[in-house]
């Protein structure tokens, strides 16, 4: 079953992005870089609760 996850960017603590992924497949945490429209620049985002 796959869960819905937001991401949060690093730089400005904004939650920009919903996602879904799988848990058993990846039960850690997600990190990516991502646009960040508050920044105005590419930015990581890593998933928050």
């Amino acid at each position: 079953m796959r869960t819905r996850i937001t991401l949060e960017c690093t730089e400005c603590k904004n939650r920009n992005y919903n996602m879904t992924k799988d848990k058993k497949a990846h039960p850690e945490r997600m990190e990516t870089k991502k646009y960040c429209r508050f920044c105005k620049s590419h930015t990581l985002h890593k998933e928050t609760k």
